[in-house]
């Protein structure tokens, strides 16, 4: 990697639209950013960094291996992944929730047998329920969750709640927080070390502009 300049990985979508408005905030031009083309790798003009556009599983593994020195990835990624790096910021954007929602009307706590919960975050799930001492069976959805109460294939659902708008057409209700949920800035561990004065400098700009926010 050149040393003279950081390399941060990207969650493409909304948190990359978020992400350019907070480097812009911070003096720096988002223009690569904003109109990136098909290209992957984008250079700042102005600040010594670039920007890799990748899924947010993807965003963990280029910082945990080191190909990347930086990143911004949900908590929820962080959650269900586990984590062999810093998470250094909170960024504020992105906010939603892990919630657990259950049928209207079923009591998802009054019976004493093994509970079934669908989830596509099945990591997340089974911490949740192991930090209550409950045995649970988790089962591993990769769409619309929400479909799996209404098939009585799970007695519940973990997934990540916004404004609830899904749940409710869909006749569920959220009966608990699991965790929240927003960007977070992330830093590989040796990174930390080799160029510790230019992602300070870094953390430094974008906390400044957080500051004004508050």
């Amino acid at each position: 990697m050149n040393t003279n300049r950081l390399r941060l990985a990207l969650t493409k979508g909304r948190l990359q639209d978020k992400s350019v408005e907070l480097f812009e905030a911070m003096g720096l031009d988002g223009s690569p950013i904003r109109n990136p083309g098909r290209r992957l790798i984008h250079s700042i003009p102005n600040y010594p960094l670039d920007a890799v556009l990748a899924k947010a599983p993807d965003v963990i593994t280029y910082v945990e291996h080191g190909v990347c020195d930086l990143g911004i990835v949900g908590k929820d990624t962080i959650l269900e992944q586990g984590k062999s790096f810093y998470e250094v910021l909170d960024l504020g954007f992105g906010r939603c929730r892990f919630a657990l929602a259950v049928k209207e009307g079923s009591d998802f706590y009054g019976t004493y047998k093994t509970r079934r919960i669908a989830s596509k975050y099945p990591n997340v799930a089974r911490a949740f329920f192991e930090k209550k001492g409950m045995d649970v069976d988790i089962i591993k959805i990769e769409g619309s969750v929400e479909l799996a109460p209404i098939l009585d294939l799970a007695d519940a659902i973990v997934d990540i709640v916004e404004t609830g708008a899904t749940l409710r057409e869909n006749g569920l209700t959220p009966i608990e927080d699991v965790a929240q949920v927003s960007a977070r800035l992330i830093v590989n561990t040796a990174s930390m070390k080799l160029y510790q004065t230019e992602i300070e400098d870094f953390i430094a700009r974008c906390e400044a502009e957080l500051e004004k926010r508050k």
